[in-house]
């Protein structure tokens, strides 16, 4: 019962050409050809200006998920790209050496074998979009992913409070890249965007850019502690300009993590900044995030909002690692017309 569709083809392409990568495919929107964020002047005028309807928001969001419906082969293959835009993640205070291998295996082989061969999908060579872990644990996660093409991601800059002092911060995300570590997920003093400090985020920000040299920063807003969408606007604003190369929502620490209506905001911002400036920025939701149902209904906004070229891993990840075992659930489901129990699909 092989899955075959214009997603799966182009999956296909993107993984022959280096995976990780768009292949040469340019990113666009609204046919403007698009290059990769880098520091711009901070604009004030730009952060003062932000506006945000929160009603108007909520009920966008709210018809998210019954505005696009994917059924039978397609699903197959939107849950299939969900995978490979995953950031499988372990940040508990019992992590171990054993639990990041175990975790890196399964970022490597993501489906169980029955599944990858009833759906006709060995070509693709599926994997995870990166695996993210504590700084203790880059070292393990680099040694037990060699040779795969998935890279490491770190938590930063006193994650997730983000509280200790700046040179701290700034040494943190120096070892973790020395260590291996290709992604650095950094979060900000959310303090700042309260006293509505711009000129210290945008610094601080600009700082941990630069102690990433070639890593790729993705920078934390803590959404669920910003309080309104405003804040969570502007926040988004300073973190791009200061030169973040994605901007995610959550720790997954806060008691609210990810939500449609931040996420819109968010890649909203993403739209105008690319359609000011030329540059394109990733997008990540992390936290909250454990089904299925959950991963088609972000995708379906990254489509609707900014296109095809947001649901490349180079621009579009999930933190999450418990949706993966669903993911595995309603595959199997696709394939054999049952549900299988959750403890069938290990993660760690």
């Amino acid at each position: 019962m092989a899955v075959k569709t214009d997603e799966l083809v182009k999956m296909a392409e993107t993984k022959a050409t280096g995976g990780h990568s768009l292949g040469g495919v340019p990113v666009t929107l609204h046919g403007r050809t698009l290059v990769p964020n880098t520091r711009i002047p901070l604009n004030l005028d730009w952060v003062e200006e932000v506006r945000v309807n929160t009603s108007a928001v909520e009920r966008r969001a709210g018809t998210i998920g019954a505005r696009r419906s994917v059924k039978k082969d397609w699903q197959a293959a939107w849950l299939l790209r969900a995978i490979a835009c995953m950031d499988l993640t372990t940040l508990s205070g019992d992590d171990s050496a054993e639990r990041v291998k175990r975790l890196c295996a399964k970022a490597r082989r993501p489906l169980q074998d029955h599944l990858v061969k009833a759906l006709g999908i060995e070509e693709l060579h599926l994997t995870t979009g990166a695996v993210c872990v504590y700084h203790a644990f880059v070292e393990t996660a680099v040694k037990a992913l060699e040779g795969s093409g998935i890279p490491v991601a770190a938590v930063s800059t006193g994650f997730p409070a983000g509280l200790s002092p700046l040179a701290e911060r700034v040494q943190e995300i120096r070892r973790s890249v020395e260590a291996g570590a290709s992604e650095i997920d950094i979060v900000i003093t959310r303090a700042h965007v309260f006293n509505g400090e711009w000129n210290a985020l945008y610094d601080e920000v600009a700082a941990f850019k630069d102690a990433c040299g070639e890593a790729h920063m993705k920078s934390i807003l803590g959404t669920g502690d910003l309080l309104t969408l405003r804040n969570v606007a502007r926040a988004s604003w300073i973190a791009m300009m200061a030169g973040s190369d994605f901007i995610k929502t959550s720790t997954g620490k806060e008691a609210v993590n990810a939500t449609l209506p931040v996420s819109l905001v968010m890649v909203r911002a993403i739209r105008e900044y690319a359609e000011r400036t030329g540059m394109s920025v990733g997008y990540k939701p992390a936290g909250g995030i454990k089904t299925a149902k959950q991963a088609l209904d972000w995708m379906a906004l990254m489509k609707d909002e900014l296109g095809r070229p947001w649901l490349e891993p180079t621009l579009f990840r999930y933190g999450a690692s418990s949706m993966l075992a669903d993911i595995e659930r309603q595959l199997e489901h696709h394939v054999t017309g049952r549900y299988s129990a959750l403890s069938r699909h290990p993660i760690a």
